[in-house]
């Protein structure tokens, strides 16, 4: 299975790391990766800032960047939710409507790709430690993913996983959101990380390095000590390679 990696900005230019995690575990699987080295951005700050004509060169290029990919695999809820968006914001268009359906529809989320598309809830993976997990808004409203992330982590060995109070508000972030409207981002960070507290957890998991960056920088900020992981990091802990499940093919959502 061919998979082509979509690295998102704020992978590739702060988090390269957390790449490297998400191509070694799709290796182990038996994924053949490739970088295509023509993807930018996908897009979002500037048709989120109201820039919508404007974006439209950056939206074709990715969609010419992933054309001939089998899948596009990608770091971020977020970034991957705006991929799929394409079909709709160039519905219109006579070429490139149809290019950014195929696109949609060939188009997932790290975690989403393992569970859903390879089948797997066993990746292996082993790390002794008490974590909770930072549901991002885009991952769950726009890629509509609720399940494959927390079956993953409940596959790992010696991983605790407690239930964050109010798993389904914001952080804060959503890109240019923090800047426009830093007051109320910050109230919202704030009112994260103290529910991130009374879990006690160590470790805090995501699926979008811009929430932990975000949850991240506001512990720093106060002084308090959280330790960040993206999921790909996390399951690419110690992997006994005996316990992994062997890919299949599931019912796409």
């Amino acid at each position: 299975m061919n998979v082509s990696i979509f690295s998102t900005c704020v992978v590739d230019l702060l988090f390269p790391n957390v790449g490297q995690a998400m191509v070694e575990v799709l290796e182990r699987f038996g994924c053949e990766t490739s970088l295509p080295d023509k993807q930018t951005c996908c897009g979002q700050p500037t048709y989120n800032s109201g820039y919508i004509k404007e974006s439209y060169a950056t939206l074709k290029n990715q969609i010419d960047c992933f054309e001939e990919a089998e899948y596009v695999v990608g770091p971020a809820g977020s970034c991957v939710g705006m991929l799929r968006e394409y079909e709709h914001f160039l519905k219109d268009d006579p070429i490139y409507g149809p290019k950014a359906e195929k696109l949609a529809a060939k188009s997932f989320e790290f975690s989403q790709f393992l569970y859903r598309v390879l089948g797997v809830k066993d990746v292996g993976a082993t790390l002794n430690a008490k974590a909770t997990y930072h549901r991002s808004c885009h991952m769950t409203r726009i890629l509509k993913e609720r399940e494959a992330p927390f079956v993953l982590l409940d596959h790992v060995e010696g991983l605790e996983m407690v239930p964050l109070n109010h798993i389904e508000n914001c952080c804060g972030f959503g890109g240019t959101f923090s800047v426009k409207m830093p007051e109320i981002s910050e109230q919202m960070v704030t009112e994260k990380m103290n529910d991130v507290i009374d879990t006690k957890a160590e470790i805090l998991i995501s699926a979008d390095m811009g929430c932990l960056m975000n949850i991240g920088g506001k512990f720093n900020r106060d002084g308090k000590q959280i330790k960040i992981m993206h999921i790909a990091e996390v399951l690419n802990q110690q992997v006994n390679n005996k316990r992994m499940d062997q890919p299949k093919r599931m019912t796409l959502i």
